[in-house]
């Protein structure tokens, strides 16, 4: 039996364009239907000396979506920024295994933020709009056993935080306060909510 086509809610009315190559950012927007072109932005992502991780992953979403827009003025571009933050210092991706289980085990039974930031800009038009959003996640105190057990999947190696939520490391989490999205890298709820108030994507009726 052929499986069931589930039809999208949504339809992409102008053209967009997500300035990222992040394979979670791709398949989130996918998922919703939209018709869109990837563009990596090619710019710097480090925090500038005195930068909050709020206003870094703004910074960073709104530099991404501001490169790729000098050559496609005509487009809407999205970019798009994630860090994972614990007391106050920005967790990136591990280096290897070592440090994944180091990051790993400082996170277990603690709770830790996820910030998004994101830009949604049309150069011709010069509209722009940008929000960071901002999730809790907890994690249940799991043994150091635990934790080298899911960094020999390798999964945790190329994640901020080391741990993928969308993945196997979601048995790491107790539980989070906010949007489940924002930690996998794209908050749906409000990229679309600014999506449809620009009238990049609406409603699918037929």
């Amino acid at each position: 039996m052929a499986p069931t086509v589930i039809p999208s809610p949504l339809k992409t009315v102008g053209k967009l364009i997500l300035a990222s190559a992040s394979p979670r950012r791709k398949s989130l927007l996918q998922e919703l239907g939209l018709d869109f072109e990837i563009i990596e932005a090619q710019v710097e992502e480090n925090p500038a000396a005195g930068e909050s991780p709020r206003e870094f992953v703004m910074r960073a979403a709104s530099d991404k979506a501001a490169a790729v827009s000098r050559e496609n003025v005509g487009s809407w571009v999205l970019g798009a920024d994630t860090v994972v933050v614990h007391e106050g210092k920005i967790l990136g991706k591990p280096r290897d295994a070592k440090e994944a289980l180091s990051v790993l085990q400082t996170l277990a039974g603690q709770k830790h933020l996820v910030h998004t930031g994101f830009c949604l800009l049309h150069g011709k038009e010069k509209k722009a709009v940008s929000r960071v959003v901002t999730t809790e996640v907890s994690f249940y105190p799991f043994s150091r056993d635990i934790a080298a057990a899911y960094v020999a999947t390798g999964e945790p190696l190329d994640k901020a935080g080391a741990y993928g939520i969308q993945g196997s490391g979601s048995f790491l989490v107790e539980r989070i306060n906010g949007s489940y999205t924002n930690v996998v890298g794209l908050p749906l709820v409000e990229v679309v909510e600014e999506l449809l108030r620009n009238k990049v994507v609406g409603p699918r009726k037929e």
